[in-house]
């Protein structure tokens, strides 16, 4: 009895497979590395947007106490003061003043870099009681000029303050 057994030679991939292989995922690397590579202007425009969005919940909370308990302030103090979650804020027509909404807010001078009056190639244009947020991770470098989120205080009672993104604050001038 005569048995037929047919072995087969191959037991791996074969060069060109292998290459073939390489090559797909090069493609993929390629296509797919600029995606990732540049997050870092995404990621500071998002901590703005989060710096914008504490600065308005904080002017709102701020103001709301003071309606409710317009004797809160301490009036003694200059500039005029709120305790506010254990932390004394300064206010001014019923909102968080400049110097105050940073503590209002629960902003971090590590995490952000705050500018008043001035400008420069290294730093946002500020006027007036606006004072501008920068990334601290940012700060002094041409970025920062378009990278920042402003803070206009309140100029009457009955007038909330304006809190926004810098003209062209976008996530490729945040880079």
């Amino acid at each position: 009895m005569n048995k037929n057994f047919k072995v087969q030679a191959q037991g791996g991939f074969t060069l060109i497979e292998l290459i073939v292989v390489i090559v797909i995922l090069g493609i993929l690397a390629a296509t797919a590395l600029p995606k990732f590579a540049n997050l870092s202007g995404d990621a500071r425009l998002a901590s703005l947007n989060a710096a914008k969005g504490a600065m308005s919940s904080a002017s709102a909370i701020v103001h709301g106490k003071i309606l409710v308990n317009p004797g809160a302030v301490v009036t003694t103090a200059t500039p005029n003061t709120l305790a506010v979650e254990g932390s004394n804020v300064d206010v001014a027509n019923g909102y968080p003043a400049a110097t105050g909404i940073m503590t209002a807010a629960g902003l971090s001078t590590t995490d952000y870099v705050s500018y008043t009056v001035g400008s420069g190639t290294t730093r946002p244009t500020v006027t007036g009681a606006t004072i501008a947020l920068v990334p601290r991770s940012i700060d002094g470098t041409a970025s920062a000029v378009n990278c920042f989120v402003s803070y206009t205080p309140a100029a009457n009672a009955n007038t909330p303050p304006v809190i926004a993104l810098g003209a062209n604050t976008t996530a490729a001038n945040c880079e």
